[in-house]
């Protein structure tokens, strides 16, 4: 029964999102609400951004249907007897909302950086405040349990970071969207093993939001006005979503101290957005630049530059997260965190330098 839940929330939102998408692109051909062309921007024309506008309603909609259904027949979602689930999804659903609002405030007309910093932490300080924090590191540099003030204080910086990770990464047809969704699944597979039904839940219906804007953000025809974007409205919704159930997941349930545990398994399924955020930051800030100006440093900008097309350039950024995400899975019951944590890191310095040298001889 549990599993066809799964199964009808991701169902009635890939159908609802399917029905608004292109609603969304009517309002927005007739109104002019195009996304502004820059030099660093690959797309051509007119194309509308404001596709994430349909993702919160949705998922949303799709959570709440599905989990007062299944109430209604006496059933009761098991979250392996987590009590502060309720305050968890409340406080998620509230920054949810503040993030929504800026993202559509942002894609209409415009919001100034820091106001979207002030309103990400606020955002990000309500999962410590509903008692979902990393409260155990598992190992990793020699470190275990920690006190909520300093766990609290991490998961703060590593919601803000994973956020505008999707933000910053969403720039080529379906990259955001795609890595997302590589993301929800396995984090939604775990979230199954673990019978924890209402994370998985809130995954699933995410995933099925994003299928029907991938087939218009990746295969829509701008000429035909069947192209949009998903905005800061949706990459700081898919952010934020994701970081909620990275933690839950990561977090130590029963409070008792392990050696290898889930923290890296959760994370390792957005190693792509975050590694290449930073390593962006840095490159920015050596350079003596603002690390939160825009470029065409990132990622899919390299692939592009060593000759990629956009859509090679996708297949490949999705089939590494993929690889990285299925190795961590993979070893992390035989290696220790730490030493997994500064495999990947290796990896991704060591596949940068290729890519540079690539670059170089184009």
């Amino acid at each position: 029964m549990k599993y066809l839940l799964m199964a009808l929330a991701f169902l009635i939102s890939v159908f609802i999102a399917r029905m608004i998408i292109p609603r969304i692109l009517l309002i927005s051909y007739r109104k002019k609400l195009f996304d502004s062309q820059e030099e660093r921007k690959v797309h051509k024309g007119a194309i509308p951004r404001l596709g994430g506008v349909s993702f919160f309603p949705t998922i949303l909609f799709s959570c709440c249907g599905v989990l007062a259904f299944y109430n209604l027949f006496g059933y009761y979602v098991s979250t392996l007897h987590d009590d502060r689930i309720l305050s968890e999804m409340l406080l998620l659903v509230c920054g949810l909302v503040l993030l929504y609002l800026t993202g559509i405030a942002d894609d209409l007309i415009g919001v100034r950086y820091g106001n979207k910093m002030v309103v990400q932490l606020v955002s990000a300080c309500l999962f410590p405040l509903s008692g979902l924090w990393i409260n155990d590191l598992y190992g990793l540099f020699g470190l275990g349990m920690i006190p909520q003030f300093w766990g609290g204080l991490l998961t703060v910086v590593i919601v803000i970071l994973i956020t505008n990770a999707i933000n910053l990464i969403d720039g080529i047809d379906g990259l955001a969207s795609g890595l997302s969704s590589v993301s929800l699944v396995v984090l939604g597979v775990l979230f199954l093993e673990r019978e924890m039904w209402s994370c998985s839940l809130i995954a699933f219906s995410s995933f099925g939001v994003l299928v029907p804007f991938f087939y218009y953000n990746v295969f829509g025809k701008a000429e035909r006005a069947r192209k949009i974007f998903m905005g800061d409205t949706g990459s700081l919704t898919l952010g934020y979503i994701l970081s909620f159930l990275a933690i839950k997941y990561s977090q130590n349930l029963d409070g008792i101290p392990k050696e290898h545990g889930p923290l890296v398994i959760a994370f390792s399924t957005l190693l792509v957005p975050v590694f290449d955020a930073i390593r962006v930051a840095i490159v920015r800030m050596y350079k003596g630049r603002n690390p939160f100006e825009p470029d065409k440093t990132h990622i899919h900008h390299l692939f592009l530059k060593m000759g990629f097309t956009v859509r090679q350039a996708l297949l490949m950024i999705l089939l590494l997260s993929c690889i990285l995400s299925g190795l961590n899975i993979w070893l992390i019951p035989y290696v220790e965190n730490t030493v997994m944590l500064l495999l990947d890191m290796l990896v991704w310095i060591g596949l940068n330098i290729w890519w540079m040298k690539r670059i170089k001889m184009v």
